[in-house]
């Protein structure tokens, strides 16, 4: 009998700048779907950052952030203004990978063909509920695995509970909901030691709850999310929105105009 050979999925190849010192990859929903589909394959560790203007600017102040946003095996565009400019950097094909629209694109791939996945992240009401409603909409979806940890450090026996729990689950793809920079630190500490491709997507897990809701489209269009959600929500997001949006204008422009910091285009072949 002959045996049986095993093909391993072709590998991603995309092209990646630097938006302020910080990666962002040119993607699109098909592109972000197929490297999923293929880490889940090989059962790989492997973790996605999706960045918006307060990941930029969280990432400019803090190296380590850099750091490890860098160390991503991909970094999609979410925020208008970071897909504006990583085209005027030279990503011409760049489009939005919305958080939101990728849960719900990934648990449709999931459902159909029965790759077993995990929710990590926000409070147990909110988890309990994004379980149902995610179920109800993807009846054949296999969750395994849902958890919300409490709002401190975990211990290290916490922690390697939890790294246990997940990995026997069985769940391959993982998505973590603790908001930014909490989730990217996270997933970065997993790697290795979570065997599921970890996708930090914050606020998706509100939206799918039902406990929030994202602005209008043709909002959405025009680069003024922050706006809506400022309006809707200004005790979570006036200090961070304020901060940040500000400033990012400002180094981006002073970028284009005037240095090349910002600008660094690059092969990323991901693994």
């Amino acid at each position: 009998m002959e045996e049986a050979i095993f093909l391993e999925p072709e590998a991603l190849s995309v092209r990646r700048c630097t938006v302020l010192g910080m990666p962002v990859d040119e993607l699109d929903y098909d592109a972000v779907l197929k490297q999923v589909r293929r880490w889940t394959t090989l059962r790989a560790s492997r973790y996605m950052c999706i960045s918006n203007v307060h990941m930029v600017m969280e990432s400019y102040d803090d190296e380590g952030l850099r750091a490890i946003i860098d160390g991503a095996d991909l970094v999609a565009a979410d925020g208008v203004p970071v897909i504006w400019t990583s085209r005027w950097l030279g990503l011409r094909k760049q489009s939005r990978v919305f958080g939101i629209e990728l849960t719900i694109r990934l648990c449709e791939m999931a459902a159909h063909e029965g790759i077993p996945v995990g929710f990590y992240g926000s409070t147990p009401e909110v988890s309990h509920e994004l379980r149902k409603r995610v179920l109800e909409r993807f009846p054949g979806l296999q969750i395994p695995y849902y958890y919300s940890p409490p709002f401190r450090a975990l211990t290290d026996q916490e922690d390697n509970s939890i790294c246990d729990a997940i990995n026997r689950s069985g769940a391959r793809i993982l998505f973590v909901g603790l908001g930014c920079p909490k989730q990217e630190r996270w997933m970065s500490e997993h790697r290795d030691r979570v065997t599921a491709t970890m996708i930090g997507v914050g606020w998706a897990f509100e939206i799918l709850a039902g406990r929030s809701k994202t602005a209008p489209t043709w909002i959405q269009k025009i680069g003024m999310e922050w706006l809506y959600r400022l309006a809707h929500n200004p005790r979570k997001v006036w200090r961070r929105q304020l901060k940040h949006n500000p400033r990012f204008v400002f180094f981006v422009l002073k970028g284009l105009l005037f240095g090349k910091r910002i600008v660094s285009m690059q092969e990323h072949c991901i693994r």
